[in-house]
């Protein structure tokens, strides 16, 4: 595999079916936002050939495209591009079992809690403190979502994906994803060229599980676990993001809007000499990520409203569409609070979101 760029697979099979183009469909229901939207034209791909197809169509091939899987991480702010892609590919299963670790690979369009619970169920921990995450298998390396101390980059094995200029697989390895803080190569040289098709994972034998963090140390402390297993801390990480977080089945969000920012130590030191109860963390290369929730609170923005656009009043890195919010007004309230942040800390909060328009 070359390093630092995906490494390409024999070409896929041509698809055994015409591929069905839906037209004029709404888009509010595949967005946890619940932001109305249409799309012109919609495709499902519900196997890697599909892909394939779509880009080698003489029409559909070079047309702009949206992919989405669970839009759990995507604002609308207008109708998106003419070709939605919509990735439904499922599947889990083993690949290799070894004494250091099982390798288990996931279709795109697996809905990622369900297979961080199917992956314990089957008896290969790993993923627990990833549970409840909202959105896809094929979205997680995207994005690296991660919460409760761990990474989705710390797990994965590789990504299969299709080429959309060629119809070609290609396979990143680890290394060659670029992984960052909510950060990808796919998200950068290859957005919009790649449609993510499989990923697997690495879960490493003997199983250790992963604490320390303050809220799932809360919990064990109360209940008197000292040594937790996998599936009680899949129940913790549950649990506790319920009891945070609003259900996008209920309330219109995408999670976490803002991005903790990253400041190298001195400006750490700087804000904590100016407001004393300045939440932060250390990060391994000497620089602190700074809680843009504790600095959204202290702006006053925790449970606002601007309209039908909302601060949720248990987190303040939610925004919550309150009821028929155009995706306009989302990014509205986003300014007003990033414009306030920057004001008061000095310090520029970063969308998590992927923004259309």
């Amino acid at each position: 595999m070359n390093k630092g760029s995906g490494s390409r697979l024999p070409s896929q099979a041509p698809a055994g079916e015409r591929l069905v183009v839906e037209e004029g469909v709404c888009l509010q229901d595949m967005n946890t936002f619940a932001i109305a939207a249409t799309a012109a034209r919609l495709v499902r791909v519900r196997e890697a050939r599909d892909a394939a197809a779509i880009a080698r169509d003489p029409v559909l091939g070079p047309a702009p495209k949206l992919i989405l899987g669970g839009g759990s991480n995507l604002l609308l702010t207008r109708d998106p591009a003419p070709l939605v892609v919509k990735v439904e590919i499922a599947g889990m299963r083993v690949l290799t079992s070894t004494p250091k670790a099982t390798v288990l690979e996931a279709g795109a369009g697996v809905r990622w809690h369900e297979f961080v619970r199917w992956s314990i169920a089957q008896g290969h921990p790993g993923l627990e403190n990833l549970a409840l995450i909202p959105g896809t298998v094929g979205a997680a390396p995207v994005q690296n979502i991660g919460a409760y101390g761990l990474e989705v980059a710390q797990r994965i094995e590789s990504v299969v994906a299709t080429d959309l200029s060629s119809g070609q697989a290609v396979e990143f390895d680890a290394e060659a994803c670029r992984f960052g803080y909510r950060d990808s190569v796919f998200k950068r040289e290859w957005a919009g060229r790649c449609l993510i098709t499989h990923v697997r994972f690495r879960l490493p034998r003997p199983w250790r599980a992963v604490l320390g963090y303050a809220d799932l140390d809360r919990h064990f402390s109360r209940a008197g676990l000292a040594h937790p297993d996998a599936q009680q801390i899949f129940e913790a990480v549950c649990a506790i993001r319920k009891a945070k977080l609003p259900d996008p089945a209920e309330v219109g969000n995408a999670g976490s809007f803002f991005k903790n920012p990253i400041v190298e130590a001195a400006t750490r030191d700087e804000l904590g000499q100016a407001f004393p109860g300045l939440v932060s963390y250390p990060q391994d290369d000497g620089r602190h990520k700074l809680a843009a929730a504790w600095m959204i609170e202290s702006c006053g923005w925790k449970g606002r409203n601007l309209g039908r656009a909302g601060i949720h009043a248990r987190h303040a890195l939610v925004l919550v569409n309150l009821g028929g919010a155009a995706g306009a007004e989302i990014i509205a309230l986003a300014e007003n609070v990033r414009a306030d942040v920057l004001a008061k800390f000095g310090v520029r909060l970063e969308y998590e979101p992927v923004v259309v328009g």
